[in-house]
């Protein structure tokens, strides 16, 4: 009886497995020819699957829970937009009306008429007396050669007494007359080259007496700013005496971020105040914007001019700048609109029924708030404005984004 239950059961268990193959090969048979017949679909259905437009990715924020995250959406549209740029700016000399006396011959200072810096000078005021051998030496052969141009004068005088009919002796006479003359002149262009004037010259050829020392005059007014002479020191050739700078405008200069740059042009309007003048403010127009950019700040800096009565604007003063930029109408939405991503920006436009579509975007300056929309957004179309960030949460978490 034992052996037999077995035998039984061994029956049943191979029963079993033969109608799990079987069921198997069945199941399989029908899943090829269920490919082999969508793979033989028409033509016609092959075609309308191809040309089929791609469907829209949306994310679904319920009203409800746009009313619980305080979604707000807002109406893209062309708007009039502006930036005011602040910074920070210095007083600086007015480089144009900036001037330098050096030494163009060797010497000495004997006297100094401007021995303190800062004080204010006119044009042609004495700056100091300087003593040069050199200078000496070129005086005394343009006296010489006065005496030898005049002594030439007589001769020829007495000659046309002596022999008024001899026409040699008269053509010889005016050719050393005109270099006489010619000699004269390079004599005293040598003595202006040094910075000799023409009053001094023609008292030199009037007395016939060199002069001991030679007064440098300042070639500008303004006020000394740099004073390197001292009395007594040698001096030679292109060795800087005074600083002189005229103080009747001044420069203002600002530093500028490089993201500024696109919006700012020659010709805006600028209001500068110092503290040191509490109330007071200074319109002036961008008269510059320097070529380079400062290497560790990525700055640039633009230049305005400023009167300056009574000198109250004193270099290396700081001041607050302020700049008013107009850009015109220009397709926007506002700041808090756009996701930025690092690499894209994403704005989230208003389906309608509490559907959101997330969608790139070209984006161009910034300013008052709004971003230009330079490509991806049309006017009349709605975005979010709010609470963006949660709505891109939803969306990547549904696998939309």
């Amino acid at each position: 009886m034992p052996r037999r239950n077995r035998t039984s059961r061994r029956c049943r268990g191979a029963v079993c497995i033969a109608m799990i193959i079987t069921a198997a090969v069945l199941f399989l048979s029908a899943g090829v020819v269920s490919a082999q017949h969508e793979g033989h679909s028409t033509p016609a259905t092959s075609q309308q699957q191809a040309t089929a437009p791609a469907e829209v990715r949306t994310v679904e924020i319920p009203p409800d829970q746009q009313q619980l995250i305080g979604v707000r959406t807002v109406a893209v549209a062309p708007r009039q937009i502006g930036k005011v740029i602040r910074t920070v700016g210095r007083v600086e000399y007015d480089e144009r009306k900036f001037a330098t006396v050096n030494m163009k011959f060797e010497g000495w200072i004997e006297t100094l008429f401007v021995d303190y810096t800062g004080m204010r000078v006119k044009k042609g005021d004495p700056l100091a007396e300087v003593y040069s051998p050199e200078l000496l030496a070129t005086q005394q052969e343009f006296l010489n050669t006065v005496r030898w141009a005049k002594s030439m004068g007589e001769a020829k005088d007495e000659a046309k007494d002596e022999a008024k009919d001899e026409a040699k002796d008269e053509a010889v006479g005016n050719m050393l007359a005109r270099d006489a003359i010619a000699i004269i002149d390079a004599a005293r262009a040598r003595l202006r080259y040094w910075d000799i004037s023409d009053e001094q010259i023609k008292a030199i050829e009037e007395t016939g007496r060199t002069v001991r020392t030679i007064t440098l005059h300042s070639p500008v007014d303004g006020t000394v700013v740099q004073k390197y002479a001292v009395r007594g020191m040698r001096v030679m050739p292109g060795e800087k005496l005074f600083d002189i700078a005229d103080l009747s405008t001044v420069w203002i200069t600002a530093d500028l971020y490089e993201n500024d740059l696109p919006m700012i042009t020659v010709g805006e309007t600028a209001l500068i105040g110092l503290s040191t003048l509490p109330g007071k403010e200074f319109s002036a127009k961008l008269e510059f914007v320097y070529p380079t950019l400062t290497g560790d700040a990525r700055t640039v800096k633009v230049r305005m001019t400023v009167p300056n009565p009574g000198g109250r604007l004193k270099p290396q003063m700081f001041a607050n700048v302020e700049i008013k930029v107009g850009m015109g109408k220009r397709l926007a939405v506002p700041d808090d609109a756009v996701l930025d991503t690092g690499t894209r920006s994403i704005v989230y436009v208003d389906k309608g029924d509490g559907y959101f579509e997330p969608r790139d975007v070209k984006l161009g300056l910034r300013a008052d708030g709004y971003r230009e929309v330079l490509s991806g957004l049309k006017s009349g179309e709605k975005v979010a404005r709010s609470a963006t960030f949660l709505i891109d949460s939803e969306a990547q978490l549904k696998g939309v984004r």
